[in-house]
């Protein structure tokens, strides 16, 4: 008996060790694509099917701009993209890419209505870096960083000297006397540069095509710049924005090295207004949510809301700062963008209000960057989103950090809809010293979701139904706290 009874201990052993397939295919996997998760098909996700990892064609092809075609009688997918026509047929390891037959290494699948291929081919033909980490069934989609030129023509002004004391980049030494870039990003309309210090920017507008041209004299990139952005090693970089009606790309290039300077040219669909914002402590804002002569001269602070107000949510963490880590491998920065997402697109059903994000992918932010923003678009208040940690499993439940007095009241507000949200232990509104809602000068709070270090509150926090509550109920403390209707 005793023998009978350690055989089937040694074999569940062996079995958790060493799941098969369909063990792996029903953990619930995330498809990441350039720091972004993916929504994947509520049925069917990316799994492991005779020991390939799969993943649902459609989304990874449309995020990249393709367009994708399902040829039912024929079971033919087909994807295309400037040129190139990749066709593949469910249950055959023969594919085209243009004309040329190739051989995949796995046939593709229906599930659910669901197409689901190779990750190993999809990285091949998309020119992707490919990565599968098996502890948190997670696929990681890399874009290459594209050879940016910026040659904007014979006819752009040629950046001034700066009245400072100025260097000459060599070797990549940055003198002293020149200006770092730490982060360039575009949210909500809005350029977002941060530096170490006063740049004077100079901004024009061109045509033919139209784009708008920064010019920042006596600056170079920092040396962290590359760690949460794009910049290849000719100092290159560039954002593509899908989510602006004015932009389609950001482009920015160490543009000179005597003297040093920084160009960063807006793409635009065309000619648009803008004004340039700055608190004078290196934080410059290119606002272009304005109304006015096309191409006029940059207007000073505040920025305009046409009577609305601005509310700044700032999802924690981001880019090489991954907050806390859970046992499972999910990282804080991970669970306070997907949360912060969906609070933006809820605010902005909200006609009254204006949202800003601090940060709207994997980006990596600086805490003071994340006030100045907020100072310098005279927000009316400013929300910090993160989950919480512990060295123990034990600690549970939600609560919510003021800085200041002044904040008290909206603290108190959106932790009210929050509890009642999460249905987690209240552990109450709280002072707490921290950076961001201290050093911001309207109402500002930091919220603490639940504990990433006890799996049932994880649980609760990452469930999707949960968190689209969480953040239905901030946004109706915002709108409570703002008198809002």
């Amino acid at each position: 008996m005793m023998k009978k009874i350690g055989f089937l201990m040694v074999l569940f052993m062996f079995l958790v060790a060493f799941p098969n397939d369909s063990f792996a295919a029903a953990v619930d996997t995330k498809v990441i694509l350039d720091g972004t998760e993916l929504v994947q098909p509520e049925n069917t996700k990316a799994e492991i099917i005779d020991k390939k990892v799969m993943i649902p064609i459609r989304i990874v092809s449309e995020s990249l701009g393709y367009d994708v075609l399902w040829d039912k009688q024929a079971q033919t997918v087909t994807i295309s993209k400037e040129g190139t026509l990749i066709e593949m047929t469910v249950g055959q390891k023969a594919a085209k890419i243009n004309t040329a037959a190739i051989e995949i290494d796995a046939p593709p699948v229906i599930k659910k209505g669901t197409t689901l291929v190779p990750l190993r081919f999809v990285g091949e033909q998309m020119n992707l870096k490919v990565g599968w980490n098996n502890t948190t069934k997670t696929v990681t989609l890399t874009s290459p960083i594209p050879e940016v030129v910026i040659d904007e023509g014979e006819t752009d002004p040629v950046i001034p000297p700066s009245s400072g004391t100025g260097g000459t980049i060599i070797d990549g030494a940055i003198p002293s006397g020149v200006s770092t870039v730490s982060a360039i990003s575009f949210n909500d309309n809005r350029l977002i540069v941060t530096t170490s210090g006063k740049v004077g920017p100079k901004i024009f507008a061109m045509k033919a095509p139209d784009r708008l041209v920064i010019d920042l004299p006596n600056s170079a990139f920092a040396p962290s710049f590359g760690d949460g952005q794009a910049l290849n090693g000719s100092q290159m970089g560039e954002l593509v924005i899908t989510d602006s009606s004015d932009v389609t790309k950001v482009r920015y290039s160490l543009f000179t090295r005597e003297p040093s300077a920084i160009r960063i040219v807006l793409d635009l669909r065309q000619a648009t207004s803008y004004q340039l914002v700055s608190d004078d402590s290196g934080l410059y804002v290119v606002d272009l949510n304005v109304d006015g002569d096309v191409g006029g001269p940059p207007i000073v602070p505040p920025i305009s809301s046409d009577g609305k107000k601005i509310v700044v949510i700032d999802p924690g963490h981001g880019g090489v700062e991954p907050g806390k880590v859970a046992l499972t491998g999910l990282q804080e920065k991970i669970i306070n963008l997907k949360l912060s997402l969906k609070v933006e697109q809820l605010l902005k059903q909200v006609s009254a209000i204006n949202v800003v994000m601090t940060r709207k992918d994997d980006t990596t932010l600086s805490l003071s960057n994340r006030a100045k923003l907020a100072n310098a678009l005279n927000a009316d208040l400013f929300v910090s989103l993160h989950a919480n940690g512990y060295t123990t499993t034990t600690a549970s439940g939600t609560e919510t950090y003021y800085a200041r007095d002044s904040s008290i009241p909206l603290a108190k507000t959106i932790h009210r809809y929050l509890v009642e949200a999460t249905g987690l232990r209240d552990r109450g509104v709280k002072y707490g010293n921290y950076h961001v809602i201290r050093e911001t000068t309207m109402p500002a709070v930091l919220l603490e979701t639940g504990f990433m270090s006890n799996a049932s509150d994880l649980a609760v926090i990452t469930n999707e139904t949960v968190e689209m509550r969480m953040a239905k109920g901030i946004v109706e403390g915002i709108k409570e706290y703002l008198g809002i209707k």
